[in-house]
């Protein structure tokens, strides 16, 4: 990396403008923690450029901020990091404006960078049934990790949303699960039948040997009864795919794909599978029908004697 962008990566002191502007987006907006420090890293790498160039973050002008964005593209930022960098300086740029720090908004009439919207990664239903097996089911981490992957399947769930479940937020007498998603929202998710009985099965014979006496309301804990993290989860599940033979990137998310893709496969309502998923906004879940007809036209151009 040049001196320039070592430069600007060590800036990390926020002004306070800035330090208030994420604790608004904690405090107000609701947002996760992951998404916050996207934020903060974003708009600390503005600030610590204004810096070398001489520029107040708060006095920023259009033009300069456009050279910041030409430096980043000549650093090798792709689209889809540009047009996030942007949606971060544009948030905090209208918070400014708003609140009477700054009589013009220098992010306006700059357009974000096009990209093209990817289809996600997914499991056919044979890959999900061999991951789901792989497990060691006559160890307590077999058992345990067994129950993760059939909630993760069965609820379409996201693995900070899955590492962090509360046992006080499970109801098995009623099959569902109170889940507080993104922006601290909550939704009922059904778990079905075979979800519930592998975690009954674990919280019968397999989840005290990780409590080691302590009491918590951890539902799937780690080491010493604390909640798993999501890089010790994702561990878990790779060392699953390569037993059970699935040579696709695979990571917590692309069962949350296959939880979406097969349930509108099999003839799922898009707005039920938008509220399973917690998306708040229908537009995020219709990727999901691309998914879907692309494979009907992979089994088309397969099985049809004119494809």
């Amino acid at each position: 990396m040049p001196v320039r962008a070592n430069a600007v990566k060590r800036q990390g002191q926020l002004p306070p403008n800035l330090a208030d502007y994420l604790e608004y987006l904690w405090l107000e907006k609701g947002l996760s923690d992951n998404s916050r420090q996207s934020y903060r890293r974003d708009l600390a790498q503005l600030s610590g450029w204004s810096v070398l160039e001489g520029e107040e973050l708060v006095s920023i002008s259009r033009d300069k901020l456009r050279d910041f964005l030409a430096w980043r593209t000549e650093q090798g930022y792709n689209a889809r990091s540009m047009a996030r960098m942007m949606s971060a300086v544009r948030g905090f740029y209208a918070w400014l404006h708003k609140n009477g720090k700054i009589s013009e908004n220098p992010s306006l009439q700059i357009e974000s960078p096009r990209y093209g919207r990817s289809l996600p990664k997914t499991l056919t239903e044979q890959d999900v049934e061999y991951l789901l097996d792989a497990p060691d089911l006559q160890t307590s981490l077999g058992l345990r990790d067994r129950a993760m992957l059939e909630l993760l399947y069965a609820c379409g769930l996201r693995v900070s949303e899955l590492v962090g479940m509360e046992l006080s937020r499970v109801n098995l007498r009623q099959g569902v699960l109170r889940i507080y998603g993104k922006g601290s929202k909550e939704r009922l998710v059904p778990m079905g039948e075979a979800a519930c009985e592998w975690l009954e099965n674990y919280l019968a014979h397999g989840r005290s040997h990780f409590m080691g006496g302590a009491h918590s309301d951890v539902l799937f804990p780690g080491r010493g009864g604390n909640f798993m993290t999501r890089q010790t989860f994702w561990h878990r599940i790779k060392k699953y795919a390569v037993i059970a033979g699935i040579n696709k990137p695979l990571s917590p998310h692309v069962l949350r794909h296959a939880f979406a893709t097969h349930l509108l496969n099999h003839g799922a309502d898009l707005r039920a599978i938008q509220m399973l998923l917690g998306h708040s906004d229908l537009s995020t879940t219709q990727i999901y029908t691309h998914v879907a007809r692309h494979r009907l036209q992979q089994l088309h151009a397969e099985h049809h004697p004119r494809g």
